[in-house]
């Protein structure tokens, strides 16, 4: 692949964001960065990548202990969300930097807004479809999956906010492209999106 291609996936809870940024992984042969994101953030930093996990598009903030890996061990201080999304940060512009991806989440599109290269995407579904995807995932009846849709819903929403300083996740114009998942399905989703990719030039 000539271009330098990345790909930002942002995404409702239950919209089945994750799985279409696989199946564009597959058919692109371009490494998806979600879990592994915090992983890598926190072999940068030092610091477990439990606490990453704890924070993770969440806006809070965190007392430490002693959390930090290895042999580095602090006492009474207190890391906050921006120190935590200023480590992921860095690390997804380095990554960004090296070569193609696709990253879900964690406010990628604002992290990298200064890269020309960058396909915006957000991935949404009906309230009924996703109510059914959570609950066969988790084995929830409708009510339970519904409440937790909602809660990591605003989750997303207030940590994305917070880092952008604007109240802009899921708003449309802020993405190249916003696609119902539910309408094509994953496989068929991922293949739209790269052929709205490649007429933009993107890909």
């Amino acid at each position: 692949m000539e271009k330098h291609v990345i790909i930002n996936i942002g995404r409702q809870f239950g919209s089945g964001g994750k799985q279409v940024a696989e199946q564009l992984g597959r058919q692109l042969g371009i490494e998806v960065f979600d879990t592994e994101l915090i992983s890598k953030a926190a072999e940068k930093s030092g610091i477990s990548a439990s606490l990453f996990t704890s924070s993770d598009e969440k806006k809070d903030f965190l007392k430490i202990g002693t959390m930090f890996g290895g042999n580095r061990y602090y006492s009474n201080e207190a890391l906050n969300s921006n120190s935590l999304f200023k480590i992921q940060s860095e690390t997804i512009r380095e990554i960004a930097l090296k070569g193609n991806a696709i990253f879900v989440g964690r406010a990628s599109d604002y992290v990298l807004r200064d890269f020309d290269c960058c396909l915006n995407i957000f991935i949404t579904a009906p309230k009924k479809a996703r109510i059914r995807r959570i609950g066969e995932r988790l084995s929830l009846d409708a009510k339970e999956a519904w409440a937790l849709i909602q809660k990591k819903d605003k989750s997303r929403k207030q940590f994305y906010d917070f880092v952008t300083m604007g109240d802009n996740w899921g708003v449309a114009g802020n993405y190249d492209l916003c696609i119902d998942s539910s309408l094509l399905g994953i496989e068929k989703t991922a293949e739209l999106i790269i052929q709205f990719g490649r007429e933009t030039g993107l890909l």
